[in-house]
């Protein structure tokens, strides 16, 4: 009698999720998603996936095709080919993962070149493979698309030189981490997204204890909404110059404070010596190195040599740069091509020329430039970029507006220390932003 009001409950509780089936995908899809989808999902990928790999060619048989009899050669059907072995599928947020290992001779390329007979085949959004482990390969399912409303998820003691800017198409949250990539490349054409990324990533480093500069060509419209935050602003190239000139000073000090105190970086400089981190994000990156006279020629170079002395040094000294542009191609000169060496970080929006995802991608994943250029004018915040483990993933960024923008820089204005470079010409002897009377170099916390 128990058992069968169980079974009872049982199927009543079912029927209620079913009946409740619409309500639950369009209100709560991850309820749905965890109690509907994917054991439906997982059964799909179980049931299917002998035909599957033996319609993909992916399945090896037992015996060989052919056979020798005698001295005859007798052609028939494989005898039960064998699928790799498919895993148990893991329960992810919006999807799941499950590793495949391969038969000898394969390799993960093969599944996925499949990835879009897979996708049908179990119907869900996406289909992506991985492979970090040799013989096996990571298929990962996403039952619908987690770009399309990123939101940020809410933090309750941000980390220094962390900002959580958007999603990941993995549903993870998309972090730019200076202390792990000390510097990034952002590029996009108009209306790509770039602008937000940078908005999304100034609005999280201003909560924290962070030097903020910038560097906006476009006469300072893009960064002005966080000019109470920034420390100093250059809106052209000869105010950018000078801004570059004495950020190389900083760092030189900073490297002889460090020097004499015996450490190889600022983190580990004793506490009454702890120097701000700086984070310096430069804005359409191809003003500074367009030459129209001799004269430009000598400032454009200046900057260069300036650029590239502080991405070498920059990580060690707490100097961290951000590169954008809507166009950073080589035809720009060799300083560009090397300052694109030095960084790490790379962020690909859509863009309006092959020769800036090439330069944003083309030197790390030929599959991450493939997918960049297939980002369509739609898929506005959408970017290509590299993730911890080194594989591409698409990402996008939460929409930051100039009215959150302005209120953001208003409320942390507090966090910005001095900087008189741009508003006056001093003597100094130690580095710029010190203090007068002050025991120690730099900006400090």
């Amino acid at each position: 009698m128990l058992l069968q009001l169980l079974w009872v409950l049982v199927l009543a509780a079912v029927m209620l999720v079913l009946a409740l089936r619409p309500v639950l995908r369009d209100r709560h899809p991850y309820v749905w998603w965890c109690l509907l989808g994917y054991p439906a999902a997982v059964l799909r990928a179980r049931l299917s996936w002998r035909r599957l790999t033996t319609a993909l060619a992916l399945a090896v048989p037992r015996r060989p095709a052919n056979a020798l009899l005698g001295d005859l050669v007798v052609r028939g059907d494989p005898l039960k080919p064998i699928p790799p072995r498919l895993g148990m599928p893991r329960l992810r947020r919006g999807g799941f993962t499950v590793q495949v290992r391969l038969h000898p001779g394969q390799v993960p390329e093969q599944l996925t070149k499949a990835t879009d007979a897979i996708t049908h085949t179990w119907r869900v959004y996406a289909v992506r493979v991985t492979s970090t482990t040799r013989g096996f390969a990571t298929v990962t399912a996403l039952a619908w698309d987690p770009l399309a409303a990123p939101a940020l998820p809410y933090l309750l003691r941000p980390e220094t030189l962390r900002a959580l800017v958007g999603t990941r198409e993995d549903g993870q949250s998309w972090l730019i981490d200076f202390r792990r990539v000390p510097h990034w490349l952002i590029v996009g054409a108009t209306r790509s997204g770039k602008s937000t990324l940078i908005a999304a990533l100034v609005s999280q480093l201003a909560r924290q204890r962070v030097a903020l500069f910038g560097i906006d060509l476009k006469g300072g419209m893009e960064l002005s909404l966080f000019g109470p935050r920034l420390s100093a602003l250059a809106a052209n190239r000869t105010q950018a110059a000078q801004l570059i000139a004495e950020l190389v000073r900083e760092a030189e000090a900073r490297m002889e404070l460090c020097r004499s105190a015996g450490v190889r970086s600022i983190w580990d400089l004793p506490a009454r010596h702890r120097l701000m981190p700086i984070v310096v994000i430069v804005d359409e990156v191809a003003e500074l190195y367009l030459m129209a006279t001799r004269d430009d020629k000598a400032e454009v170079g200046e900057i260069s040599t300036n650029l590239l002395r502080l991405v070498q040094l920059g990580a060690a000294l707490g100097i961290h740069l951000v590169i954008a542009g809507q166009r950073v191609g080589s035809d720009l000169g060799p300083g560009v091509t090397a300052l694109r060496a030095q960084l790490g970080g790379r962020v690909c929006h859509r863009v309006s020329d092959p020769g800036t995802a090439e330069m944003a991608l083309g030197d790390l994943d030929k599959d991450a430039l493939a997918a960049a250029q297939q980002i369509t004018p739609t898929e506005q915040g959408v970017a290509i970029t590299i993730g911890d483990d080194g594989q591409w993933l698409r990402a996008r960024s939460i929409h930051i507006t100039p009215t959150q923008a302005r209120r953001t820089a208003r409320k942390y204005a507090h966090l910005a220390p001095s900087w008189p470079g741009l508003t006056e010409t001093t003597e100094t002897t130690g580095p710029v932003g010190a203090a007068e009377g002050d025991d120690t170099e730099g900006i400090h916390l």
